[in-house]
């Protein structure tokens, strides 16, 4: 199993008179992540300024990862974008991320 870092934006379909939780279609991205983060995908999943967002996914490779994320009903509306995915070597704490689930 591969880290990836991937850092999502906001598209050209981000409302910025909105909140996230506000944004059209909120209900079904909320799905999508918690049912990706309960088969052990997304192993952690947080905002880092209103449009910014951090995910630590868990995938066999980087296509895979790939293809999992363009999956996302926000990412086909638009309201979200890929900034970038890279790979990430975890020195401390591998074992937590080993505990968890998928």
């Amino acid at each position: 199993m591969t880290y990836f870092v991937v850092i999502n934006d906001s598209g050209p379909g981000w409302d910025p008179s909105r909140l996230r939780r506000d944004q059209d279609g909120w209900a079904e991205h909320a799905a999508y992540v918690d049912g990706l983060a309960s088969e052990g995908f997304f192993l952690l999943v947080g905002p880092l300024s209103p449009t910014r967002s951090l995910l630590i996914v868990a995938a066999d490779s980087e296509t895979v990862a790939r293809a999992r994320l363009a999956e996302d009903p926000w990412r086909r509306r638009g309201t979200l974008r890929l900034v970038s995915i890279e790979p990430w070597e975890v020195l401390v704490g591998k074992e937590r991320l080993a505990a968890s689930p998928g």
